[in-house]
């Protein structure tokens, strides 16, 4: 869907929140395999109930990349990520949870180094179905400027 907006447009507070995603251990497993991270943590069920979660946790990275992943449902033509930062992981996801993300628009300032653009950072906040914040990052946008007439 597109939707398109300069940097005017945006404003600081507006919110909106994605659909769940239930975590499953096929999505561990396969995320395992494409990062290299077998850790016994995501992939060793024995090795986890001696640790104190018990079972095995879903990747920080994973949880980060389908967290933000389902955010991705506007296409901006006039914004591009510049990065993240602030990414932290609270709490640990397992598979059977289900997480969403809710996308706030926390400031926005003109970019130093380009002033056709200005960066809008998003907070991004991931919970799961008990309402536990299981990831939160900043997503920082590049976005064009109006024209000036």
């Amino acid at each position: 869907m597109e939707h398109p907006q300069y940097f005017e447009d945006y404003t600081i507070g507006d919110s909106r929140r994605t659909l769940g995603r239930t975590i499953t251990e096929t999505d561990i497993v396969v995320h395992a395999g494409h990062s290299g991270d077998f850790f016994p943590h995501h992939m060793d069920a024995e090795f986890c109930r001696t640790q104190p979660f018990g079972k095995p946790i879903a990747h920080g990275t994973m949880t980060f990349a389908i967290g933000i992943g389902l955010t991705a449902t506007q296409i901006n033509p006039h914004a591009m990520t510049y990065g993240y930062e602030r990414l932290r992981f609270p709490n640990p996801v397992f598979a059977g949870d289900t997480i969403r993300t809710t996308v706030t628009i926390g400031r926005k300032a003109d970019d130093a180094k380009r002033p056709a653009h200005g960066q809008v950072v998003e907070i991004c906040e991931t919970v799961n179905q008990h309402g536990k914040t299981v990831m939160y990052c900043e997503h920082i946008l590049l976005v064009a400027k109006r024209a000036e007439p």
